[in-house]
């Protein structure tokens, strides 16, 4: 039985910045969520690959514990592929290639173990897939849905949908902005709420987090790092982070969703700090407790 459903993308990346750059290293949105996810639970991995995906890149999640029964390999079929570079602006990358691939006829269907999964994080994938998805699960405790500016531009009802049947929203900044079209996040917060959701949560970046709920909100500060080596997955870092902190307590109250706010942000700040899964590959509970730690010394006053 798995602790928690991870929905998402595995992808072979090509990345460049400032610092360096990588080729077709491990990434994608399921991928990185997952290992974040497994810090603290067994995830279990809703994704497609094809032929082309390497079997060491699977034996790094399984050594996770984290359940591949939910991925589908594609025969005689290509990885979804995602190339960029970001600037000395670390916010934003620059989208310079994207294949498809199997992600393009993908169909998710989910094993009997999951449907019964208690959690779930439905990553920025098309919504039309989180809401097949969501059509499978039989009775979740918590549904956790992240979005990403192309949806909104291309499928915004289907997007809307989602948000609907879900009990907390994940996006950026610039995609709150864009989806409830109003520059003032507290006002796009509460447009979100206004729609379904029992929390909103907007990352910020290099500058933290928000909270929004119906009765109060919160501001989740970043980890001043001074080795930002490549963003690249962070987002889907601090969700699966969020999310697997959320399953092994199995509380979903507010005061627990602030802890498992810092405990994504913690497990993201790591990410950042190389290329791919490199960082995370090498540190433990142990490292992740120790930011975390940190983190509430920052916001002490």
């Amino acid at each position: 039985m798995v602790d928690a459903v991870i929905v998402g993308t595995m992808a072979l990346d090509s990345i460049e910045t400032p610092f360096g750059k990588a080729e077709g290293v491990l990434g994608g949105s399921a991928t990185y969520a997952s290992y974040a996810a497994s810090f603290f639970c067994r995830p279990g991995i809703v994704a497609v690959v094809g032929e082309d995906f390497p079997q060491d890149a699977l034996q790094i999640l399984g050594k996770r514990n984290i359940s591949l029964d939910g991925l589908k390999k594609e025969k005689n079929a290509k990885t979804f592929r995602w190339q960029g570079s970001y600037e000395y602006d670390m916010n934003e990358a620059k989208t310079l290639k994207t294949e498809l691939n199997v992600l393009a006829s993908f169909k998710p269907d989910l094993p009997a173990e999951y449907r019964d999964a208690r959690f779930i994080f439905l990553g920025n994938i098309d919504p039309q897939l989180q809401l097949d998805v969501l059509s499978q699960i039989r009775s979740p405790n918590l549904v956790i849905a992240d979005t990403m500016n192309f949806w909104i531009e291309h499928k915004r009802e289907k997007v809307k949908e989602v948000i609907k049947k879900i009990d907390v929203l994940l996006l950026n900044d610039g995609e709150a902005r864009e989806l409830f079209e109003m520059p003032n996040l507290s006002r796009a917060g509460k447009s979100a709420l206004g729609m379904g959701p029992r929390a909103v949560i907007i990352k910020k970046g290099e500058h933290g987090a928000l909270l929004f709920t119906r009765a109060a909100h919160f501001s989740a500060p970043s980890y001043p790092l001074e080795n930002v080596v490549d963003p690249t997955g962070c987002g889907d870092c601090f969700g699966g982070g969020l999310t697997g902190f959320l399953a092994k307590t199995d509380d979903v109250s507010e005061w627990n969703v602030r802890k498992a706010m810092i405990y994504g942000s913690a497990i993201a700040s790591h990410n950042a700090e190389g290329f791919g899964l490199e960082v995370l590959k090498k540190i433990s509970i142990v490292d992740v407790e120790r930011r975390f730690n940190e983190f509430k010394s920052i916001r002490e006053f």
